[in-house]
């Protein structure tokens, strides 16, 4: 599989399957070659990421990321390989371990030592005899990993790293640990937007819903946020961080100082600038910023 420098990054949650298929379609048009999705309580993104390869005629779809507690390692190769031998090699899975609040709150399993728990869960897929027709290449995979052990079992046990939610100085970080020869497949939220309140008010939002999530907001720290920057509704700093937002050259530079960092792909989510949905004048960046 081809890693193509820049990839987007959709939260499909309240997409009709028959609109992501029409914006994959457009993606494809403006020369894009992978589309990231989601593993959320909507539709199963398996059955969603079959939709889109049958909709597109080269299009990559980019799991970010299945959570490794709603289906079991049987289940997950099948799907991965599945996918694979059907839609000529264009399915990459991503993994995760997910959070308490998602696994235990809402899907009633039990949340388990994050580290131990996916290498686990590595070990068991690829223990597995896989009896359905095989793929022409060994599909990839990929693990959401923000920390450095986490890291380290991307480089150790999987294809690379997909981090969500972080800095090129992150980048930078993971690439250390990763070495060379591992996949570092970064997302980066974006705005077109040059009114600095408007901007920093969306990423403030981002940074204050984030770190409501534990996992997250340990990242934030390991990345230098103090509990400041956290608190009362997130600082104008980590929002900066976490939101390239102006015109499209300002966009243009964050995601080099991720490629500069040495992420081998960089995955733009849009952020919307009403609604949880993208809209016409969101849509813009990404033909912008088209390959």
């Amino acid at each position: 599989m081809k890693i193509d420098r820049l990839a987007v990054w959709i939260n499909t949650i309240g997409w009709p399957s028959s609109e992501l298929v029409a914006l994959a379609r457009r993606l494809e048009g403006l020369g894009y070659c992978t589309l990231w999705i989601n593993d959320g309580m909507g539709s199963d993104p398996m059955v969603l990421a079959a939709r889109i390869l049958a909709g597109t005629e080269t299009l990559k779809v980019a799991l970010g990321v299945a959570n490794i507690y709603s289906r079991d390692p049987t289940m997950m190769v099948g799907a991965q390989y599945g996918l694979n031998e059907q839609w000529g090699g264009r399915f990459l899975l991503g993994m995760g371990i997910s959070h308490p609040f998602i696994v235990e709150d809402m899907r009633g399993h039990t949340y388990d030592k994050p580290v131990a728990t996916m290498r686990a869960y590595l070990e068991a897929m690829a223990r597995m005899d896989y009896a359905g027709p095989m793929p022409a290449q060994k599909p990839l995979t990929v693990i959401a990993a923000l920390g450095p052990k986490m890291l380290e079992l991307a480089r150790d046990c999987a294809d690379g790293a997909h981090p969500f939610s972080t800095t090129p100085a992150h980048t930078a970080m993971a690439r250390e640990i990763l070495g060379p020869g591992k996949l570092l497949l970064v997302e980066q939220k974006v705005m077109l937007e040059t009114d600095p309140d408007i901007a920093r008010a969306a990423g403030r939002g981002l940074v204050s819903g984030l770190a409501g999530i534990p996992n997250y907001r340990r990242s934030f720290l390991r990345m230098g946020f103090t509990e400041a920057d956290l608190a009362n509704g997130g600082s104008d700093r980590a929002a900066d961080a976490l939101l390239a937002w102006g015109d499209i050259d300002a966009i243009r530079k964050r995601i080099e100082e991720h490629l500069a960092a040495e992420a081998d792909q960089v995955a733009i989510q849009v952020v919307p600038k009403s609604g949880a949905r993208m809209s016409a004048e969101d849509e813009k960046v990404l033909e912008l910023l088209a390959p």
